[in-house]
């Protein structure tokens, strides 16, 4: 009698079980001992089960087959934050863990990657859009958050062999509405202004974020050998950030897209540079035995150049109180320090400079980014054009 020979690596069957589903039986390799791996999926109907079966053969004689995995999302996220995602910044981290341990985990930790499909994120990313028990939805920019630490993590699965596509591609995401910035209005600027010369702890460093458009975490940051009062110019290179105490506490940290900047502000920023350069040494001498910074002149040229009255550094929470105060009572309750910055942007492109020059000084990584955010264009901006373009008709002869 012949001896029957083993099915061949790859080869399937499909049955149908007690319960009614279908069942499809594949080989795929063999053990130590010589023995067929039979492995088995499972679907509804004799067609679901077949179409699987198909492409599953189709890739172990390609040699692309992945045996499922099942880890769960949630231990694989956990392993890519460990150990994948050494080269993110701290501020980048935190952002993640936030998303992962707020949104994720909760919806899909308990997946297995070999069964976390596209059609499951989509589903995930409805129901953060909009829940269905009624509730307020989060917001498109907070889903597309999701979206991209979640499919950063599944796409370095696929390259260390775990899952054979990423199951985020394909998906469509909600549309994010760009909301036009809120720069504040001249007489805003004015009385802020105004306001701000009676403030000695604040005051100068709002004038300066206001005049330079920097973030308040970069004009923060600044030490006095960025501030060089003989070329004009300030260096940008670093930010303060607080952190917890077990993180380091209050400390330096690289900026927002990692490259710095030199900017030649108008004279009168360099003069409040100046002023607030005295001023510390004289809150120095009222603060004596109390006072917690520099000691001495080269300690001095090297510090932060906006410290508090006893010499520690401003804490970016407490100046954003601050600020909320002077808004409140200059007509912009809700204004947002960061707004200074939207204002020096709009002022900026509304006095005639370039895009490209606004971009420099503002940091942005292209001119793309800045006119998307600033492609509004201002109703002093709209008369200007219109001025420029009626002088330009009326100078051509025979019109």
């Amino acid at each position: 009698m012949t001896k029957k020979s083993k099915n061949p690596n790859g080869s399937g069957s499909i049955r149908k079980r007690s319960s009614g589903s279908w069942e499809g039986r594949y080989t795929n390799g063999f053990d130590k001992d010589g023995k067929q791996i039979q492995k088995s999926i499972f679907g509804a109907t004799q067609k679901e089960v077949r179409q699987k079966l198909t492409q599953i053969i189709s890739e172990i004689d390609e040699g692309e087959y992945i045996e499922p995995s099942k880890m769960t999302l949630r231990e694989w996220l956990d392993i890519w934050m460990s150990e994948y995602c050494g080269d993110k910044k701290y501020s980048t981290l935190k952002h993640y863990r936030a998303i992962i341990n707020t949104h994720i985990k909760p919806e899909l930790g308990d997946i297995t990657l070999g069964k976390l499909t596209t059609p499951e994120v989509q589903k995930f990313y409805n129901r953060l859009s909009k829940p269905p028990d009624g509730s307020p939805g989060i917001s498109p920019k907070t889903v597309k958050n999701a979206h991209g630490v979640l499919s950063k993590a599944m796409a370095v699965a696929v390259v260390s062999g775990y899952i054979r596509r990423n199951p985020c591609t394909g998906v469509i995401l909600p549309r994010i509405e760009r909301h036009e910035v809120e720069p504040l209005t001249d007489d805003q600027v004015a009385l802020l202004l105004q306001m701000a010369e009676q403030d000695e702890e604040y005051g100068i460093l709002l004038k300066v974020i206001l005049l330079t458009g920097v973030r308040k975490a970069e004009a923060l940051g600044i030490t006095w050998d960025c501030v060089d009062f003989r070329r004009g110019v300030i260096r940008v290179n670093k930010q303060l950030q607080k952190r917890p105490l077990r993180d380091g506490g209050v400390m330096f940290a690289s900026l927002k897209n990692g490259k710095g900047r030199i900017l030649k502000p108008a004279p009168y920023v360099m003069e409040l540079m100046r002023k607030q350069y005295n001023l510390q040494i004289r809150q120095r001498e009222a603060a004596s035995a109390a006072w917690k910074g520099w000691n001495t002149e080269a300690e001095h040229r090297t510090s932060l150049a906006f410290l508090t009255v006893f010499g520690t550094p401003l804490q970016p929470q407490t100046t954003s109180n601050h600020f909320k105060k002077l808004a409140a009572e200059i007509g912009a309750p809700n204004a947002r320090v960061h707004d200074l910055r939207h204002t020096y942007a709009v002022l900026s492109l509304q006095n005639g400079d370039d895009v490209k020059t606004v971009q420099g000084n503002l940091g942005h990584a292209t001119a793309a980014f800045t006119l998307d955010v600033y492609g509004h264009v201002s109703d002093a901006m709209k008369a200007a054009s219109a001025s420029r373009m009626e002088e330009y008709v009326r100078q051509i002869p025979g019109i």
